[in-house]
């Protein structure tokens, strides 16, 4: 996410290695480049060159205090800056009524469909009845589509595929939504390849007919500024309520997340990255910004990890490691609660400092599939027992998982060394005591 960014504007920071006061000098090459970086992203250029006019506003004079490189002090003062820009604060979607009413807009391909999809699965783990509403009536397979992400999340899907008629099929649904006790509603309308007046009169009537609480415009990160310019016009015409970018996993270059708030003036509500049900986040600005700037989002991959992570089950693993039994059952247990996650390369991403090591490396979500299928060529007794599996049973496995005999020996030595560190770090108990017996390992 944001990789090209991220790199420019660390190398714009190294200008000021070696000085000790950010000076007016000094200042003036570093925010050249931020804001050289920052257009080459495809921010607005208006945009651009008043938050950095106010990079070197709030950086001119500073003092470095003891122990704090002017590189960093610039850091600081830029992440505060991205943050304001990008809305300061998280902004939560209006989920209020009887039902809720939540209207998806957006042009076709933007990713409209499957946001709707996952934002009925988002709602429906807060123990809410949702709604799916077909009402993409000009697109083809539109329909099916939503059916089918409505059963892959166990939400129901309201359709009527004979009628034209997109104001009647939202009402229509509204009184389904309240005659089945369904707390919020989303409506997902159809999109065009551009903007144009049958379009914008349509989704304007609809809005005006069923009185959403919420309304929602979908973009395409990955268009850039004509992301920021079409949600201009939409919210000329519909007066939404926030904005939401997809597919942040692509070859986003960060000008529609940068540009949009200012411009638009409507908070980003929420993010999306990839195919999965489960890869979509709340917009957090300052969580954004560190991760433009190559620091991280440790608090978001903490949250994913917990949405995730099962804790009877994160309680039973804990119990096989401190017993020491820990096999591969568990092992792919555990790899199917990461794959929950999202995106690997964008929760790598997450982790402060890792995304720059990683800049140049792609990591594919299949990564994980040659391990997997090697633990199911398994028998059930080699994986509840896996120091059983000698050098014939190694070469039946690899065979049967189409892997090389190496393949299956390198997973059997890293799971064998895996044990053993979670094996230790289990003995060393917690709190205090696991601080001082790490401190003493080295000794």
């Amino acid at each position: 996410m944001f990789e090209n960014l991220s790199s420019k504007l660390d190398k714009a920071f190294k200008t000021l290695k070696g000085q000790g006061r950010i000076s007016d000098i000094n200042v003036a090459a570093t925010v050249k480049e931020i804001r050289k970086a920052l257009v080459d992203a495809d921010v607005n250029y208006k945009v651009a060159k008043t938050v950095t006019d106010k990079i070197r506003d709030e950086a001119l004079g500073k003092e470095v205090l003891i122990s704090v490189q002017p590189g960093q002090l610039l850091v600081k003062i830029v992440h505060e800056e991205l943050t304001k820009l990008m809305g300061e604060t998280k902004q939560d979607i209006n989920i209020k009524g009887d039902p809720a009413i939540i209207l998806i807009a957006g042009l076709q391909g933007s990713g409209k469909t499957t946001f709707s999809g996952k934002l009925a699965n988002y709602l429906k783990k807060t123990g809410r009845n949702v709604l799916l509403v077909a009402c993409d009536i000009y697109r083809p397979a539109a329909i099916d589509q939503l059916k089918v992400l409505g059963e892959q999340v166990g939400v129901e899907v309201y359709a009527e595929p004979e009628n034209k008629n997109a104001v009647q099929i939202a009402k229509n649904a509204i009184q389904h939504a309240k005659n089945t006790n369904k707390k919020i509603v989303i409506v997902d309308t159809a999109g065009r390849l551009a903007i144009d007046e049958q379009m914008m009169r349509e989704i304007a009537e609809v809005k005006k007919a069923i009185a959403p609480t919420e309304t929602l415009f979908v973009v395409d990160s990955m268009t850039g500024q004509d992301a920021v310019n079409t949600a201009k016009t939409f919210n000329e015409r519909l007066n939404f309520d926030g904005v939401v970018l997809t597919k942040l996993d692509g070859d986003s270059r960060g000008g529609a997340a940068l540009s949009i708030r200012s411009v638009v003036e409507k908070p980003i509500k929420f993010i999306s990255t990839g195919e999965k049900m489960e890869a979509i986040d709340l917009f957090y600005p300052d969580r954004m910004a560190s991760r433009i700037l190559g620091m991280g989002d440790v608090i978001s991959l903490v949250e994913k990890a917990q949405q995730a992570f099962d804790e009877d089950e994160a309680r039973r693993i804990n119990q096989q490691i401190r017993k020491n039994q820990f096999n591969f059952d568990d092992f792919i247990s555990q790899l199917e609660q990461i794959k929950k996650m999202g995106n690997i390369k964008d929760l790598v991403s997450m982790i402060p400092g890792v995304s720059k090591m990683m800049k140049d490396v792609e990591i594919d979500d299949d990564a994980f599939k040659p391990i997997e299928a090697i633990i199911r060529s398994m028998t059930k007794k080699e994986r509840a027992n896996p120091d059983m599996i000698d050098g014939s049973r190694r070469r039946r496995i690899a065979a049967g998982s189409g892997t090389s005999i190496q393949q299956v020996n390198n997973l059997m030595k890293q799971f064998g060394d895996m044990r053993k560190m979670m094996r230790s770090m289990s003995q060393m108990g917690s709190g205090k005591d696991a601080l001082r017996k790490m401190k003493n390992m080295g000794k």
